[in-house]
């Protein structure tokens, strides 16, 4: 019988992502296959250390403990053969995480794959992976950052920010912004505060992430998912993205209109597990100190040739 996916979160993640494979793409890159076989073999029951993905992961399955039902899932995908990817299967074991579902596909892309395994959220190192499932539409996507080098694991809630526009919402407002000004952005702002923003490539993820929130045992306030919003916007351009979560009938804990300030000591002091920003201003400084994921532009988008 196939399994209904509506009410679970899927996510996607690739193993460097998940875990510090860092060395080994590097004796893949200059050795070659037959070198990183080789090596991956002598070192199979070396548990493989933490990756950037690693902590939000592990929060994320831990819901599944608190919530009715089995809330999430998360498939790790590798373009690892089976043989070479003996190390990565072990390491999830040791590590406790309660992850069945694997995809290993030998060298080849694994953005074709995203769609067959109902993913909502694909996280990976590989940028023109990350680009093609951006471009397809079929789920959110990001190009994980280096982890940052001193992280607070211990809080057991879930947390994630988000990037307003080109992230959560359209790029419109964006492009407006960046042709025409502050002054006509929030004029256009003020004009159209009751319409609500068209969706961006992470709405249907914010979505879903606030449906799961229904079978946590807690009453929304309290839950162990929380949701926040960190976006250079200020007054008067935040009234719309607040009358906008509220017509897709999505509950955010925590939102922060910082109107250019910088985005590292909030993100910081919420203690994001992850935070998906589509730019890299902002993700330089955000990524050392919270785990971080650049959203980057479908292929045909007009801020390209703005930015």
């Amino acid at each position: 019988m196939p399994v209904d996916f509506s009410d679970i979160l899927v996510v996607g993640v690739s193993s460097r992502a998940l875990f510090d494979l860092e060395k080994e793409n590097e004796i893949f890159e200059k050795q070659g296959i037959e070198g990183f076989r080789k090596y991956q073999q002598e070192n199979e029951d070396v548990p493989l250390k933490f990756g950037t993905a690693f902590y939000l992961v592990q929060r994320l399955l831990d819901l599944n403990l608190q919530a009715s039902k089995r809330i999430v899932e998360v498939v790790v995908m590798s373009r690892n053969s089976p043989e070479t990817g003996v190390r990565m299967l072990n390491s999830i074991e040791k590590h406790g995480l309660d992850i069945t579902r694997i995809a290993l596909s030998g060298g080849e892309p694994l953005a074709p794959y995203i769609d067959a395994f109902d993913i909502d959220l694909f996280l990976s190192k590989d940028e023109k992976d990350v680009q093609a499932v951006i471009d397809s539409k079929v789920s959110a996507a990001a190009t994980i950052y280096a982890p940052p080098a001193s992280f607070n694991s211990d809080d057991k809630k879930v947390k994630i920010a988000f990037d307003a526009d080109a992230v959560l919402f359209s790029e419109e407002s964006e492009h407006r912004y960046k042709t025409e000004g502050m002054d006509a952005f929030h004029k256009y702002e003020s004009e159209h505060t009751d319409d609500p923003l068209k969706e961006g490539p992470f709405a249907k993820l914010l979505i879903k992430l606030s449906k799961i929130q229904e079978h946590l045992p807690t009453r929304i306030e309290l839950s162990s998912l929380r949701l926040a919003i960190v976006t250079a916007r200020n007054a008067p351009s935040h009234m719309r993205v607040i009358k906008t979560l509220r017509k897709w009938g999505v509950y955010v804990d925590e939102a922060y209109f910082l109107g250019g300030l910088p985005k590292d000591k909030v993100l910081s002091a919420f203690g994001a597990h992850i935070f998906f920003d589509d730019q890299e201003a902002h993700l330089t400084s955000a990524s050392k100190v919270v785990p971080s994921g650049r959203v980057p532009y479908s292929t045909d988008s007009v801020m390209n040739s703005v930015e």
